[in-house]
């Protein structure tokens, strides 16, 4: 009987379960490498989330109810000068600091017409002649004022906007005695009626 033994019959099935081990161990760690690669590729996972929150965090703006605000009451007047830098005591206009106001209304003049009224009919040689009136569809055009002189109309260095409707502004003068005066619509040749005002 010889002294060598054989080897067991089930080393090479033995052999054969770990090689198939190693190589499915070896295939699962790639595929997971690739998975953890495919998901920083995609973005899918945590950087996600934080896109996500910053979307809803952009898309929950506050935006307040609409309120509907009083509208502004009262005449604008927008005021027009040919010499703004007219000194003081010269003859025209400039804009007033606090000018008084008349309540005027559309219905003083009918469409296309230009209503003519003065605050005062007797002011000192100098001082302010403060006037107003209304233009109902006259919006936006420039009335340039006239004084009657020397028995015909002659432009006096002064002129007021319409707004809404409504214009007023004032003029003075060193002219003693009886001024008469009246605006013109330049554009359209509508005349005002004729004010007196009387100065000294």
């Amino acid at each position: 009987m010889s002294d060598h033994q054989q080897p067991p019959a089930d080393r090479p099935v033995l052999n054969g379960l770990v090689a198939l081990l190693a190589v499915a161990v070896g295939v699962g760690l790639i595929l997971a490498i690739v998975a953890l690669v495919g998901t920083k590729v995609l973005g899918i996972g945590g950087d996600g989330g934080d896109a996500a929150d910053g979307a809803s965090a952009r898309q929950s703006m506050y935006l307040p109810s609409p309120v509907e605000t009083d509208e502004a009451s009262g005449p604008l007047v927008t005021l027009h000068t040919e010499d703004p830098d007219e000194p003081e005591g010269s003859e025209g206009a400039e804009l007033p600091d606090e000018e008084p106001t008349t309540e005027l209304t559309s219905e003083t003049a009918a469409a296309g017409e230009i209503s003519l009224q003065a605050l005062a009919t007797t002011v000192a040689s100098g001082e302010r002649i403060y006037f107003s009136g209304v233009y109902p569809g006259g919006e936006g055009a420039i009335l340039w004022v006239q004084r009657f002189e020397n028995g015909e109309w002659a432009d006096f260095p002064a002129s007021v906007g319409v707004t809404n409707g409504t214009f007023s502004s004032y003029i003075f003068t060193g002219v003693s005695g009886v001024n008469r005066f009246r605006v013109v619509d330049r554009d359209s040749g509508t005349i005002s009626n004729e004010i007196s005002v009387t100065v000294g």
